[in-house]
């Protein structure tokens, strides 16, 4: 017999459910973020990255709930365009260290502001748009800049489940979170 469903296991504090509330498009950087900053390379010179399955989970459960996840990254490789397909992200922005224009664009092409937005960085070139987001967070082991102007830092580090810890937070302002988590209850 499966145990009864209970009230969901994690909480945020209200203010930062405030902050949260009217986010409608995560941005995200990758290296560090969506992996743990590491390049690894191949005797080809092919670049390899790893990726959290939390997070991939999370970002099909943001877009189940019409938040929408764009990445914006200094980097381009066939894994990483590999990942972002098979996970849905139509909003990608490759090879860019000027972070901010990417960000603009995106918003502009879906008729949404700034105040709607959060950004995931961990480091500098993450800082123009996390800096102009209604919600910037970060992964716990991101440079101190970061650190100091996240709102929300997250408690594993990034490419080890940080991403979805934002993607809970989003599903828990926008009231998304206990729906979802009752569908895989039984």
């Amino acid at each position: 017999m499966p145990k009864p469903c209970t009230s969901p296991a994690l909480r945020f504090e209200p203010e930062l459910l405030l902050l949260a509330q009217p986010v409608r498009i995560v941005f995200l950087d990758v290296d560090g973020v969506l992996t743990d900053g590491g390049l690894r390379f191949t005797e080809h010179g092919e670049t390899i990255k790893q990726f959290h399955t939390l997070d991939g989970h999370g970002i099909k459960l943001l877009q189940k709930a019409g938040i929408v996840p764009a990445v914006i990254t200094g980097r381009d490789s066939v894994p990483l365009r590999l990942r972002l397909q098979q996970l849905g992200v139509q909003h990608v922005v490759y090879g860019t260290e000027d972070k901010l224009p990417a960000a603009q664009s995106i918003l502009e092409h879906l008729g949404l502001s700034w105040s709607q937005a959060a950004m995931m960085g961990d480091d500098w070139p993450d800082l123009p748009v996390m800096q102009r987001c209604a919600l910037a967070c970060a992964p716990c082991n991101a440079h101190p800049e970061n650190l100091a102007i996240a709102d929300f830092v997250t408690s594993v580090a990034g490419g080890q489940g940080a991403v979805r810890q934002v993607c809970d937070l989003l599903l828990a302002a926008t009231g998304h979170y206990r729906a979802l988590l009752e569908a895989y209850q039984a």
